[in-house]
């Protein structure tokens, strides 16, 4: 494969990874307009369309898979590669926790609402913002912001904390909440699992770009 035509290959599938991100981005989103909304209709969609992105995913592993095995690519260019791999897989598990949320959201269906949603949407935007700027450091191979990016991580554990002790409140207080609680702590389980997704990307592209792997999910919070 010429040189050129082996480059518009490696262009093309990280242009594929930000189709994905920009695809998981718009289910974080949805998962939680169905749960503010109970749009059951909405939710059934980010759970169908998850099949989507688990397809995609696949796609872009077969395809970096096939360039790694056959264009014997340089150091740098097999960084990136590899780096792709990890940000797929953690993008097909960010999309399964937004679905995870569609479900709870199907769950809860037309039960009256035990609270007020403020602190998981404010979760949700943060983990969205998190996610779309990691990628555009993914893009443009920028360590730093992937660095700087992480930091918002704590404000993410914050909310949860803020989130399980006030539902662990209800549940003490009124036994006959415990469902719903629970089905809201899940929520905020899969948005906090999802912010440590995003450091996983950040990893990645301080890797793709250094050679060296750090460990950036240790807490300040």
């Amino acid at each position: 494969m010429p040189r050129e035509t082996y480059q518009r290959h490696l262009r093309e599938i990280q242009d594929e990874v930000m189709e994905m991100g920009g695809t998981v981005e718009k289910a974080l989103e949805w998962s939680m307009q169905a749960l503010k909304n109970r749009d059951l209709e909405l939710a059934k969609k980010v759970v169908d369309n998850d099949k989507e992105i688990d397809k995609k995913r696949f796609a872009i592993e077969e395809q970096a898979l096939d360039l790694m095995s056959t264009q014997a690519p340089m150091a740098s260019d097999l960084r990136i590669l590899l780096a792709t791999l990890s940000v797929i897989t953690d993008l097909e598990r960010m999309a399964d926790h937004a679905a995870g949320n569609a479900k709870v959201a199907i769950l809860i269906g037309d039960e009256p609402p035990l609270k007020p949603l403020i602190d998981l949407p404010r979760m949700n935007e943060i983990v969205i913002d998190m996610l779309h700027k990691s990628l555009d450091a993914f893009i443009h191979h920028d360590a730093e912001a992937a660095r700087q990016i992480v930091s918002r991580d704590d404000e993410i554990d914050h909310l949860y904390d803020q989130v399980f002790r006030e539902l662990l409140i209800f549940m003490m207080e009124d036994p006959r909440t415990i469902t719903r609680a629970e089905r809201l702590i899940w929520v905020g389980h899969n948005l906090e699992r999802t912010g440590d997704r995003v450091t996983n990307i950040c990893e990645r592209v301080v890797f793709m770009v250094t050679g060296k792997m750090e460990e950036m999910n240790i807490s300040t919070y």
